[in-house]
């Protein structure tokens, strides 16, 4: 009796299936991916630190989207603008007095 006193109970394990899970996909159901790792190369690629490392080098070199880069830069105008709008900037602060 005194014995079991300090020992602690075991986890109880369950064999669990969901009930609308279509086994005709692979994988698991609990297994989470990211939306985009299929394309990434640092994800499917080489193992190891260092060849990740290579592939992440590799990939930032390949040139970006030109049309993405002039979308952001016009949304971030846009807002800058209607942020100094909103806080009523005046110009004439940079304006030399006479």
């Amino acid at each position: 009796m005194l014995g079991n006193v300090f020992k602690t109970r075991g986890n109880n394990k369950f064999s669990y299936t969901p009930r609308y899970y279509k086994s005709d996909k692979e994988g698991s159901p609990f297994e989470i991916e990211h939306k985009f790792d299929p394309y990434r190369k640092t994800v499917n690629g080489p193992r190891g630190l260092k060849n990740k490392a290579q592939a992440a080098f590799e990939e930032l070199k390949q040139p970006a989207d030109r049309r993405v880069n002039k979308t952001i830069l016009y949304v971030v105008l846009i807002l800058v603008f209607l942020f100094l709008w909103l806080i009523d900037f005046d110009l004439s602060i940079f304006s030399t007095p006479r």
